[in-house]
């Protein structure tokens, strides 16, 4: 590493929840990232033109999703998918993130509050999103209203599902997708971050695995509550960058941190789509750690961060 953690992110590192992945639980997780959403919660909240709740029909069953809408038709639709280590996170705790981009990118983003584990492990949160990405094709009058423009977009976790979804929709019947964004995206599962030779592919894992808030611990206890057969870590609806076939997918935003154990799969993923001819814009972001989306109010590095990456989103969806 040549750089430094940006100095307002460091003074908040201490605050940041899922320390001591020895003793972390599904539970626990879920609680600190609530906790997490509520001490902002006297923060006003970004107001797209409305916000609601609505259910989609799943595979499995109901899919709870929230809809926020801009009031500008036709509109590009983005279907959101939160992170937390597939374990935690909802729609809630990712509230705030999903009206920013909203209002940001002036589109109808659908948030997914898919299945989680260890309830429904592997495939189910990957079934959810793809059913949601499915519904909101076959919806988009009341959604964006244009047929061009379906994306998906999701942060760490969530990045892995967006990147699987648009896998899914290439290879298995569609929708087609206008662009893909990849938040700090989880990308290859194999040995679910514990198989030493897959680790060593990936520096950044060994480099950024304590001290940057997600921990190489935590990591391992994520991708083992998603992943309850082995075998299924090497399936490239867990981990995208074991595809043998990325030709025709979807252009794609990637953004990863310095400082991110998740960072050098996140750039080997946008070298393997530049290879296979797809359009990719990437930014690989100094200073920054896990998380910085949600943390522009505290560092105006990370603000500015997410910013460019969103307006080249923007950009790919026009």
């Amino acid at each position: 590493m040549n750089g430094r953690v940006d100095p307002a992110i460091e003074r908040i590192l201490p605050l940041l929840p899922l320390k001591d992945a020895s003793t972390l639980t599904p539970g626990r997780a879920r609680d600190e990232l609530v906790a997490l959403a509520d001490s902002r919660k006297d923060v006003p909240l970004p107001q797209p033109a409305s916000v609601t709740d609505l259910i989609i029909d799943g595979k499995a069953g109901p899919i709870a999703a929230r809809l926020y809408a801009t009031a500008r038709k036709p509109a590009p639709t983005v279907v959101f998918f939160h992170g937390g280590g597939w374990v935690a996170g909802d729609l809630y705790t990712h509230d705030r993130q999903a009206r920013t981009l909203s209002l940001e990118l002036d589109a109808v983003v659908l948030s997914v509050d898919y299945r989680r584990p260890p309830e429904s492990p592997f495939p189910g949160a990957y079934e959810d999103c793809l059913a949601a990405t499915r519904w909101a094709a076959a919806n988009l009058g009341k959604l964006g209203d244009d047929p061009t423009r379906l994306a998906v977009a999701g942060d760490s976790a969530g990045g892995n599902l967006a990147a699987a979804v648009a896998q899914g929709c290439r290879s298995n019947g569609g929708p087609p997708l206008k662009a893909q964004f990849l938040v700090y995206p989880a990308l290859d599962l194999a040995g679910c971050y514990g198989a030493p030779a897959v680790n060593d592919r990936y520096p950044s894992r060994q480099e950024n695995a304590l001290g940057f808030f997600l921990t190489g611990d935590a990591m391992r206890f994520f991708a083992n509550k998603y992943i309850a057969e082995a075998k299924d870590s090497e399936d490239p609806r867990a981990s995208p960058l074991r595809s043998d076939a990325l030709h025709g997918l979807p252009p794609a935003v990637i953004c990863t941190a310095e400082f991110d154990p998740l960072r050098d799969e996140g750039e080997a993923y946008a070298n393997a789509l530049k290879r296979a001819g797809v359009r990719v814009s990437y930014f690989r972001e100094p200073g920054m750690v896990h998380g910085f989306f949600g943390m522009g109010a505290a560092s105006p590095a990370a603000d500015a961060a997410r910013r460019r990456a969103t307006a080249a989103f923007k950009e790919m969806l026009a």
